[in-house]
């Protein structure tokens, strides 16, 4: 679209010349030479095509310690045989990356790695460094190089246990270039835990200093300097700092934290960065998911304060150590991760420039979803359109205590995953997945899935827990599949007694608080994602003062009086102290001798216990129910509105209930530091 700018007006410049020549030139000469000005205009029209000149060939220059790739849009340089990206040359300007950096900290794939048997989350940071390169394709249309490492045994302790080809791919045209990896890890070879992988582009801090996520998500953000210890002061964790002294002084109060600017899979198809001197996007985008782990709803960084933009494949973010990829010795594994996009776009100095160079991404992200999968990767790894397979279908939902007919399953979230329990997708990674959202008649088609065997899984916004297929389905090259009509019963044992929140999977239906004024993010003030926002767990203890949260049914309003997330308490003493939530309600009649059911749906669980007890808040008595120690999202600390999903159902005995007035106990009983607790997606209590 910008060349198209550019050209345009270079089109009016030599359509004003040709006018004055016209009467003197044959008028078949004058209309094939102006049809050949607009085809470039038409073929640049498409950023993610035929951009440059037809006539502008791809180069690849082999140096001894660096390669070169261009094709008269932009130029890359990689490292070799190391496979490090040390500049990037676009529009005039020599290079994008941060050039004070040294030549191994500016473009890059990483990986935290940690022996078997350890837990937590954290390991060996390791920056991908090759020993070997290869040119896989040079033709006119493409080139394709390879970076590669192979495992051995004189490397154990040392590096990850994976042999790791990274390939970086420029296309003929293209405003961009695209990077994947092929990770395995042979049979013979000992155990480890994958903790994450990613890639990594740190640009020019004194350039690109607008970033953009999304329409509603984007600002000018503060410089990495900032965050140095003369300039911030240090709050709960390391990531998160308050501006104090600023080199530009509107950031002065505001906090910087790039889990505030974390997204779904589902919803990051495309984050960056611009420099307005030069009116210039560099775009990451990913236009696939099915390399990912943790489903569509798994969130993960983005872009934040560096310049960085990140491409995720794995991480630990917003699910704790129940994502980290666990590897047995013995076992083999093989995955491709990408391929990724990195777009660059240019605007002119008179256009709206975030907006002009944002709504062009955009676009380039839809174009390159729509390409999916890619046909160029010569990897065999990475199968091409016909040899996938497609499967198709139609969910529905019964639930009697709703409606006598089946619910049409409108919205739900269908995937082929793994093979595992039910619920299990949204703590897998070392596969692929495949999701989409069913119609309004609960029709649904899953398209371009690698050959293999999965499950069929599903979930629906509305109703509690998670439906699995009976059958395992086989994909094979080409294959189109129709499962018929699925029906899912959600559970349930009696019609419904009362119920707080909304099934959604997320706590944002319930009171999310104003920040502390001295803790702000501007971004996020008066927008919908409220919850991104510092600190508010502590804003629990302001709020409640006197005592823990008492929630009445019938009377009280789960969007201003249900907190978004229980939490301890913090004491004078910079101690805490475990908290207990009441919900009030009231039973016309107690059938004594029956049981009624408590569903507890929770959005997120962070090293949390809660315990249920009912009409007796003594804690020196049991608790009818415990979850145990359970969860290590950290959502609540990281700003999430939600972590992984936990559906419990709590049998509560008649004979424990009055007619009358009850209460039901909620206790987070583990209370040893400020990010432990719950955020509930939805409670149902059941009767007979």
């Amino acid at each position: 679209m910008y060349t198209m700018i550019v050209s345009r007006q270079r089109n009016k410049s030599i359509a004003k010349i040709l006018s004055n020549v016209f009467n003197k030139v044959s008028p078949f000469f004058f209309l094939f030479f102006f049809s050949l000005i607009f085809a470039e205009d038409q073929e640049s029209y498409n950023p993610a095509a035929k951009m440059s000149s037809p006539a502008t060939k791809l180069r690849l220059h082999i140096q001894n310690h660096h390669v070169v790739l261009e094709n008269g849009i932009l130029k890359v340089t990689i490292s070799k045989p190391g496979g490090i990206v040390t500049s990037i040359e676009y529009n005039n300007i020599d290079n994008l990356l941060e050039v004070s950096n040294d030549e191994s900290n500016r473009g890059y794939w990483d990986l935290v790695w940690s022996p078997p048997g350890s837990t937590g989350t954290t390991g060996t940071f390791q920056v991908i460094h090759a020993t070997h390169f290869k040119v896989v394709v040079k033709t006119d249309e493409q080139i394709e190089l390879s970076f590669s490492i192979t495992w051995d045994t004189s490397l154990q302790g040392k590096l990850a246990p994976l042999n790791i080809d990274k390939r970086f791919v420029m296309l003929r045209g293209a405003s961009g270039f695209y990077t994947y990896a092929i990770y395995e890890h042979l049979e013979a070879w000992p155990g480890f835990n994958l903790d994450e992988t990613r890639t990594v582009f740190k640009l020019s801090k004194d350039k690109f200093k607008y970033m953009a996520m999304a329409d509603n998500r984007q600002r000018y953000m503060p410089l990495p300097d900032d965050r140095l210890p003369n300039r911030s002061q240090p709050l709960e964790y390391p990531e998160a700092v308050l501006l104090v002294n600023p080199i530009e002084p509107e950031f002065k109060g505001e906090v910087d934290d790039k889990y505030q600017y974390s997204g779904e899979n589902k919803d990051v198809k495309v984050h960056g960065w611009i420099c307005m001197e030069h009116g210039v996007g560099f775009w990451q985008i990913t236009p696939s998911n099915e390399f990912r782990t943790g489903g569509p709803t798994k969130q993960d960084l983005t872009s934040h304060v560096g310049p960085i933009t990140l491409a995720m494949f794995v991480s630990a973010h917003y699910g704790g150590e129940d994502v980290v990829l666990k590897f047995g010795e013995g076992e083999s594994w093989k995955k491709v991760f990408g391929p990724v996009f990195f777009y660059l776009n240019s605007a002119a100095q008179d256009d709206d420039i975030t907006l002009s160079l944002w709504e062009d991404a955009k676009r380039q992200a839809s174009e390159q979803v729509e390409s999916w999968p890619y046909s160029f990767p010569a990897s065999e790894d990475f199968p091409k359109v016909e040899e996938r397979g497609n499967v198709t279908g139609r969910l529905l939902i019964r639930d009697r205590c709703m409606s006598d007919d089946c619910i049409m399953g409108n919205g739900a979230y269908i995937g082929l995953a793994p093979p595992g329990e039910v619920g299990s997708w949204e703590r897998e990674g070392k596969g692929y997945q495949f999701w989409t959202r069913a119609d309004e008649t609960g029709n649904f088609t899953i398209g371009n899935i690698r050959a293999g065997n999965y499950n069929l899984y599903a979930w629906m916004p509305g109703f509690i827990g998670d439906y699995k297929y009976e059958d395992s389905i086989s994909i094979f090259p080409g294959c189109n599949i129709d499962t018929g009509e699925l029906v899912y019963e959600p559970p349930r044992d009696g019609p419904t007694l009362w119920e707080i929140g909304i099934p959604d999977r997320s706590a944002g239906e319930f009171y999310i608080p104003d920040p502390n004024p001295k803790l702000v993010n501007k971004l996020y003030v008066d927008h919908p994602d409220r919850f991104r926002q510092y600190g508010l767990w502590e804003r629990y203890a302001e709020l409640y003062p006197d005592g823990d949260l008492v929630y009445t049914v019938g009377e009280s309003n789960y969007a201003t009086d249900w907190f978004f997330a229980q939490v301890n308490r913090k004491t004078v003493k910079n101690t805490y102290k475990a908290t207990t939530w009441q919900i009030k309600f009231k039973l016309d009649a107690v059938e004594p001798s029956g049981t009624y059911k408590l569903r507890l749906a929770l959005a997120s669980a962070a090293q949390a216990e809660l315990q249920v007890r009912v009409n007796n808040p003594d804690r020196n008595i049991p608790a009818i129910f415990s979850t145990g120690l359970i969860g290590k999202d950290n959502a609540i600390g990281r700003h999430g509105i939600h972590g992984l999903y936990w559906l419990f159902s709590v049998e509560i005995l008649g004979s424990s209930l009055v007619t009358g007035n009850n209460t039901i106990y909620l206790t987070q009983a583990d209370a040893t530091g400020p990010l432990q607790g719950i955020m509930y997606d939805y409670i149902r209590f059941e009767g007979i």
